[in-house]
């Protein structure tokens, strides 16, 4: 019923706010979406850099885009198509990859295959003169309906690695701390053989299958727990990996550039996208992070006996190191049948709070922003207002509309903030809106259920003190 409503509601025209009874029906939709969310997440995965391709070569990417589809909604919808009878073949997942210049031709596109999760054959010709672009992930359910086009980060274009020492003045290359890498190795440097650094089972591992993500942190020079700061990574910093999806972490690692299959032990400059480095385990002797096959250990460099600053590695010890980005894009259809593509996706990236008294504003700032969202405070629609693809604005909802006992309430009320189209799709996002009570009326919400009829006028000034100016805004992690 819930479906079919939301359906005539969006074709129609109709209003939640001239029916009571159909907004109480859409609230009650989405209070059992927040109890229960059914998202469904396409995850992308791909390098911050990508080299050109001159002539009749082809540089595939490297590491290759990856593509993710997670979350609850994807087994929901593989229930509401067998419902339908329309079987496990009209749920498979199609999807396809390119450039953002190259159009909807399947035949500039590279076909996903899902077991990898890998886009393996996509690279960018000399004939492209930008110096920029986005990789395009266009997804369909076999039975031709279309789910959506997802767009990843921007990707820089180099001709080649920089072998110049880079400046900080210029930090497109660099390599900041905080920031996520890859890290692969190619033995006799042919690209059959490349393998890159990942975790299964709990355990580090060289994949040619597989890349992971690892978050790259500066170690401040002080004892105890590893404390992060922040900056860019200069060679013979001791650094920490850690895997974004698993979390285990390798021991503090010194990063060294590597020359001709040498570790120079005095080189400070920062490291740039795919540079050859080393990783000597902090307080060795010359032990460093090596691949043998699938297995990774450690190897034991040489020292170079008429150069003290050198020591001797092993192909298996040079690692290329490579920036990455992920982009995430969560929508559920589980209150409404959706016919038209859940794309463009919305992305919160900031909020704004002004104003104050008895009216708050609320500006949601982003990507991807139309006139057909509305932004929810939990499961209260707010008045909403579009500006431009990167903004809308929002009244935000009186405490009130959370509870009839909010009069009485002496803790902060906090609530997720969504944004939800008209035909009933929903985009969660990570960001929430916290209601909290003046400290100062603690003492006066105490007495009150002592008080007299009169006290009106004093729950009036308290409902305004409660709602005028003391909100909080955070992100979660």
């Amino acid at each position: 019923a819930l479906c079919a409503f939301i359906y005539t509601r969006y074709y129609s025209g109709l209003s939640f706010r001239s029916n009571p009874d159909q907004l109480d029906l859409l609230r009650d939709g989405v209070r059992r979406y927040l109890q229960l969310p059914a998202d469904q997440t396409v995850l992308i995965l791909h390098a911050k850099v990508a080299q050109k391709s001159y002539g009749s070569e082809k540089r595939f990417f490297c590491p290759p885009p990856c593509v993710y589809l997670t979350g609850p909604g994807w087994k929901l919808k593989q229930e509401q198509i067998k419902a339908r009878d329309l079987g496990e073949a009209g749920f498979r997942v199609c999807g396809y990859m390119g450039l953002d210049s190259m159009g909807s031709s399947h035949m500039e596109t590279q076909k996903l295959n899902f077991e990898e999760h890998c886009a393996k054959a996509l690279y960018i010709s000399d004939t492209e003169k930008r110096k920029h672009f986005r990789l395009v992930l266009k997804l369909f359910f076999s039975n031709g309906q279309e789910i959506g086009t997802f767009h990843s980060k921007l990707i820089k274009v180099i001709s080649k690695p920089s072998q110049k020492k880079q400046s900080l003045k210029n930090t497109d290359l660099c390599i900041s701390s905080g920031s996520k890498v890859s890290l692969f190795n190619r033995l006799r440097s042919q690209t059959v053989s490349t393998r890159y650094l990942s975790v299964e089972g709990g355990t580090f591992i060289a994949s040619a299958r597989q890349w992971a993500a690892f978050t790259l942190h500066l170690e401040h020079c002080t004892r105890g727990e590893f404390p992060l700061r922040e900056g860019y990574i200069r060679y013979g910093s001791v650094v920490q990996l850690i895997c974004t999806a698993t979390g285990i972490t390798l021991p503090p690692l010194i990063i060294r550039k590597v020359t001709k299959q040498y570790a120079m032990l005095d080189v400070d400059e920062p490291i740039s996208q795919l540079h050859k480095c080393a990783f000597q385990f902090q307080g060795s002797e010359g032990m460093y992070l090596c691949l043998s096959t699938e297995k990774v250990i450690q190897f034991q460099a040489s020292p170079c006996p008429k150069e003290a600053n050198r020591e001797l590695l092993n192909d298996g010890s040079c690692w290329t190191i490579i920036g990455t980005e992920t982009v995430e894009y969560t929508f559920s259809d589980s209150l409404a049948c959706i016919q038209d593509p859940v794309s463009p996706v919305p992305l919160i990236t900031m909020l704004e709070l002004t104003g104050g008294g008895d009216v708050a504003m609320l500006e949601v700032q982003g990507e991807n922003f139309h006139a057909n969202l509305k932004v929810w405070f939990g499961d209260v629609e707010a008045e909403t207002m579009y500006r431009t693809p990167k903004s809308l604005v929002c009244v935000v909802p009186d405490v009130s509309a959370f509870g009839s006992d909010w009069r009485w309430l002496r803790y902060p009320i906090t609530v997720p903030l969504s944004l939800i189209r008209n035909d009933g799709l929903i985009y969660s996002s990570s960001f929430t809106f916290t209601y909290t009570p003046e400290q100062s009326f603690l003492p006066a919400l105490q007495i009150l259920p002592k008080l007299t009829q009169d006290s009106d006028t004093l729950l009036n000034s308290i409902h305004q003190e409660f709602t005028r100016t003391n909100f909080h805004l955070f992100m979660q992690s």
